[in-house]
């Protein structure tokens, strides 16, 4: 009896979930991981082989100013083979840790299939960082060889270590010009991994600390992201477009992996700054079908007159931070569908999700998607319970989860203390099994002895027309130990005055118990990640130095301050 090879049985599985995709439970109790041996390469043995006299759109870039690009699946193939023969030639080597820093743009894709093909390592690299950013990425990556485009070469020249360098768009001095893979041979690089070797390490985004690094296999992210490909409901033929920045886990999560996975198009519209309605406009004329952006961006929509749904629409989805409930009620009035909220990290592909067709709950991430095992622990007790930290079952979940932090066996070692995977994440869990999203385990705090989730304020803030985003810390209390303190981006067109704090604090209290009630208010530019997460830490050290020193900050309002709320 022939046995399947790998692609065989990767393709079966992705079949499998398509087959499943309107039936959750089903999906899940049917779902099993497949058994791709032990050399896989997603890149060779999935994406060569599907591409092979494929002419449908593989990637599809728009623009601003209205040129586009389309590069078919076997022109995708071809050229990646190509890329892979030249770095080869540039002493690229299995195992070479690859600091990769482009934009949204062709050479990225072509060089994240090519380093795989070569069995290099992936360090995705977000062009907005500065040289110091990059120092300590370099060093503590161990880079051996740095590929940018000409327009962020300086930022290395004060970069310290043996690396070469590889330059796209114009030839530059001391780089190998990235045009002269053009002239290689389209030859198949031959590279034999093991499926346990590491294919991509991504930084984390620093929302509470140092970036992490976390590394991923040529299966964990490869074959996990069946699941992110079963969450956003993709399907052969689709045209899918995900708002995010390459050098993000979410980038190769929707940008990459799973569209592919399905035999999707990537579409990408760049733009210099976000326009909501040249955002819709694109939506229309590429009849894109899935769309995923963070909340940031659906906050921004519903803060414009988009106009009707885009006709092709058929998903839409958010993932990178919790979305709250009115911005799913508001844009299910205005076009019809449901953003459909998905859980993930970096360190895993999505673990959590309201898949296609399922009963949708308010406020819930959804269920464990297929394949995946959750569970809910105590963080103090360790005893599994239904309001705790999410947890990945390492007995019954490890294919779609990272191999460990880069250069820390320490930090890798508590991630997977005691047979599970902790994610630092709070969540609660009703009689049915849907998941609902609290807070980080360090955002999390108590106000007169009872917890207070910053997630559950900040939704009911954002009902309030003035909140475009919010932020809700700690204020230390003499009295209450803390109290919530809401730091908010104000919508178009209101105030940041006594009025309208008066009226964010009055509507506050309409909707939550008086433990999670806000009692200061402060308008504000919300501190971001470059990935754009809220670095809510910043927000909680500005408080605590403000009780260290016992000074009011100048531009916060209390709700002491209105004789109207005393009432």
């Amino acid at each position: 009896m022939t046995t399947p090879s790998s692609t065989t049985l990767f393709r079966g599985a992705r079949d499998r979930l398509l087959q499943l995709r309107d039936g959750h439970a089903r999906a899940a109790a049917e779902f099993e991981w497949p058994d791709v041996g032990a050399n896989f390469n997603w890149a060779v043995d999935w994406f060569d082989v599907m591409a092979e006299g494929n002419d449908k759109t593989a990637l599809w870039i728009v623009e601003e100013d209205g040129r586009e690009l389309k590069v078919t699946f076997a022109e995708m193939s071809a050229r990646s083979d190509q890329v892979a023969t030249w770095l080869i030639a540039q002493g690229v080597g299995q195992g070479d840790h690859v600091m990769l820093m482009l934009g949204n743009q062709v050479e990225l894709w072509e060089l994240m299939l090519a380093i795989m093909k070569v069995g290099a390592v992936i360090l995705p690299t977000s062009t907005v960082l500065a040289t110091g950013d990059l120092a300590d990425r370099v060093l503590r990556g161990g880079v051996r060889h740095v590929i940018a485009n000409a327009g962020d070469a300086a930022k290395f020249d004060e970069v310290p270590g043996d690396f070469s360098r590889i330059c796209v768009g114009a030839a530059t001095d001391g780089w190998a010009d990235y045009a002269d893979a053009a002239l290689a041979p389209a030859a198949k690089p031959g590279v034999v991994v093991s499926s346990d070797d590491a294919s991509l390490i991504y930084f984390t985004s620093g929302t509470t600390s140092k970036p992490k690094m976390v590394v991923h296999t040529q299966t964990s992210y490869p074959v996990g992201h069946l699941t992110t490909m079963y969450w956003i409901g993709l399907r052969p033929d689709d045209v899918h477009l995900a708002i995010s920045s390459p050098g993000w886990g979410k980038h190769a999560w929707s940008s990459f992996f799973a569209p592919w996975i399905a035999e999707a198009t990537v579409f990408v519209y760049n733009y210099a700054r976000f326009d909501p309605h040249a955002l819709a406009d694109q939506l229309h004329r590429a009849k894109v079908t899935t769309f995923c952006a963070p909340p940031t961006v659906w906050r921004m929509l519903i803060q414009s007159d988009v106009g009707e749904k885009p006709g092709g629409l058929r998903e839409i989805l958010s993932a990178g931070e919790p979305l709250n409930p009115e911005v799913i009620h508001r844009i299910q009035r205005s076009w019809g569908l449901t953003i459909r909220d998905g859980y993930g990290q970096t360190e895993t592909t999505a673990i959590v999700g309201n898949a296609p067709g399922s009963t949708l709950k308010a406020g819930s991430m959804g269920l464990p998607l297929p394949g995946v095992a959750i569970t809910l622990l105590d963080p103090i007790t360790g005893e599994e319970c239904d309001e705790g930290e999410i947890c990945l079952d390492l007995s019954r979940t490890a294919v779609n989860l990272m191999s460990g932090y880069h250069g820390d066996p320490e930090r890798t070692r508590e991630a997977v203390r005691g047979g599970y995977f902790h994610t630092g994440d709070v969540a609660s869990r009703d009689a049915d099994g849907y998941i609902t999203f609290i807070g980080r385990t360090d955002d999390i705090f108590k106000s007169s002895d009872y917890k207070v989730s910053p997630f559950e304020v900040e939704s009911v803030l954002l009902e309030h027309p003035a909140v475009a985003e919010a932020a809700v810390v700690p204020a230390p209390d003499d009295t209450r130990l803390n109290i919530a303190k809401a730091y908010i981006a104000l919508a178009a067109g209101w105030e940041s005055d006594a009025a309208t704090a008066l009226s964010v604090l009055r509507h506050a209290r309409t909707g939550l118990p008086p433990y999670m009630r806000v009692r200061r208010v402060e308008f504000f530019e919300l501190p971001k990640t470059s990935s754009g997460k809220i670095r809510r830490v910043e927000l909680r050290q500005r408080e605590d130095a403000a009780a260290a020193g016992k000074h009011t900050l100048p531009d916060e309002w209390r709700d002491d301050q209105f004789p109207e709320l005393k009432r």
